[in-house]
């Protein structure tokens, strides 16, 4: 593989300058491209708020910074970059968001990765992906309440369900295309939903961690103010969100590594490298918060006033998800 010891060389420098969609190598007389192939939802695709809090494609995804730091050490790497915002499991199979239908010509996100592998046998070294969080975006409301956001559980029920029978037939599906010898990388996810905790206006960073790790031990989410099917609102809401967001999070994290392992494809642990499990509040801190809120902060747009709540990444948080895939690049 060619980019075996690329990562340990480009590991020390994040180089921020701005890189197209279709990144490309210049191809020398002779001498074919190697490509690294990403796929998968906004993350892929650097999706972030812009000054009116919309979301927007950019190049600062993790996925760019990834190529960037690859390219460094060999440029004769071309990036093709896949991805399109929306996706989740289902529609990455089947196709069926309109813009990303065009993008593909009318093809799935998976069938035009079939199809761009198969033109390319031998020529792709490295493949990531990042999918199964949009699963999701719609069993959040009213994420920006004073009150706090609802969770829809009947949702969120559906999109595990989603993730257990579909992410194990990209797996299969991708393998095949791939061949067993291309490097494949998939992704765990952070918990964006821990800035929650932000919204105790009382509460000191010790009596934080505290509630959150008891919302944890309970994550059966309940509240009595809530509609039948739903978590939040009341005067209990950001430790049943929490706790309840926190154990979807596992157990949608432990299916993405099981169906992925099944088909020999390692997994970046974003959710630990986000400090997704670490409750307490560092000595050193100083915020008061416990690591996986300041984590959330210092990485998502969920604690930005001005342009957030959103739970895309920013910059920081670009680099540390790519920093925790080139740790495992070959």
């Amino acid at each position: 593989m060619r980019i075996r010891g690329i990562a340990a060389l480009a590991a020390v420098t994040v180089a921020m300058t701005g890189c197209g969609g279709d990144d490309g190598a210049s191809e020398s007389a002779g001498t074919e491209p190697n490509y690294y192939l990403s796929l998968g939802d906004s993350l892929t695709v650097g999706v972030q708020p812009d000054e009116n809090g919309r979301g927007e494609m950019t190049s600062q995804g993790y996925t760019d910074v990834l190529y960037r730091n690859l390219y460094d050490a060999d440029s004769t790497l071309g990036h093709e970059r896949m991805g399109c915002g929306g996706e989740d499991t289902t529609t990455f199979l089947e196709g069926g968001i309109p813009t990303c239908d065009e993008k593909y010509e009318g093809d799935s996100q998976l069938e035009a990765a079939e199809d761009f592998l198969s033109e390319h046998e031998g020529q792709v070294d490295l493949i990531t992906v990042t999918i199964g969080g949009n699963n999701f975006t719609g069993c959040v409301r009213a994420l920006d309440d004073p009150d706090g956001p609802r969770i829809d559980t009947e949702c969120v029920d559906d999109g595990l369900e989603r993730i257990n029978s579909e992410v194990p037939v990209i797996a299969e599906r991708l393998r095949t295309a791939a061949g067993p010898d291309t490097q494949i990388i998939a992704m765990t996810y952070y918990n964006p939903f821990l800035a929650a905790l932000l919204l105790d206006d009382g509460s000191t960073g010790d009596e934080e961690a505290e509630e959150a790790e008891d919302a944890v031990e309970d994550t059966d989410g309940t509240d009595a103010s809530a509609e039948p099917g739903e978590v939040g609102e009341g005067a209990t809401s950001d430790d049943d969100l929490v706790g309840y967001a926190s154990g979807v999070l596992t157990e949608m994290n432990e299916s993405l590594r099981s169906a992925y392992a099944a088909e020999d494809i390692q997994v970046a642990d974003v959710e630990a490298a986000f400090d997704s499990g670490d409750f307490e509040v560092p000595e050193e801190s100083t915020t008061g918060m416990p690591a996986n809120v300041q984590a959330v902060c210092d990485m998502t747009w969920m604690c930005d006033t001005q342009r957030g709540p959103d739970i895309h990444t920013n910059q920081a948080g670009a680099q540390q998800i790519a920093a925790t895939f080139e740790e495992l690049v070959q």
